[in-house]
């Protein structure tokens, strides 16, 4: 399946929202609890994050993926926040989302994810592990 890559501009994000929201849930649910869908939609909503969406040829949208951009003294991170949908790990729309990554400014693109997760970023998309994230509550 060829999908193509779209940023969404914040004054269709009623529109798209559910739409995309199904894809999210899924990867919140896998999420350590540090945000809620809802509160990250908020996020969206000030600009503080960027939704895009992955687009087949029907123009139907196969997935969506939410990034937060960080600076750093020597980095621009674009990170990502929540990824979900069908047939998504591809190279081509990886390469899309590069290309829009780095027009954004980005140097880098970072995420937490599942060793198997992590695995498939390494195999396809060429990734390398910088961190071990561990956690102890309090």
């Amino acid at each position: 399946m060829n999908l193509t890559v779209q940023p969404v501009d914040i004054a269709y994000l009623h529109l798209v929202w559910p739409k995309v929201e199904p894809f999210l849930t899924s990867a919140i649910e896998h999420s350590a609890g540090e945000a809620t869908l809802e509160q990250i939609k908020v996020y969206l909503v000030e600009g503080r994050n960027d939704l895009l969406v992955f687009i087949d040829e029907h123009n139907e949208i196969q997935g969506a993926l939410i990034v937060q951009f960080n600076n750093y003294p020597n980095v621009r991170e674009v990170y990502i926040v929540a990824i979900g949908g069908k047939f998504i790990a591809n190279k081509n729309v990886w390469a899309q989302f590069e290309v829009w990554a780095k027009n954004k400014g980005a140097s880098v693109v970072r995420g937490e994810a599942y060793e198997s997760v992590a695995r498939l970023w390494r195999q396809a998309f060429g990734f390398t592990s910088r961190y071990v994230v561990v956690e102890k509550k309090l």
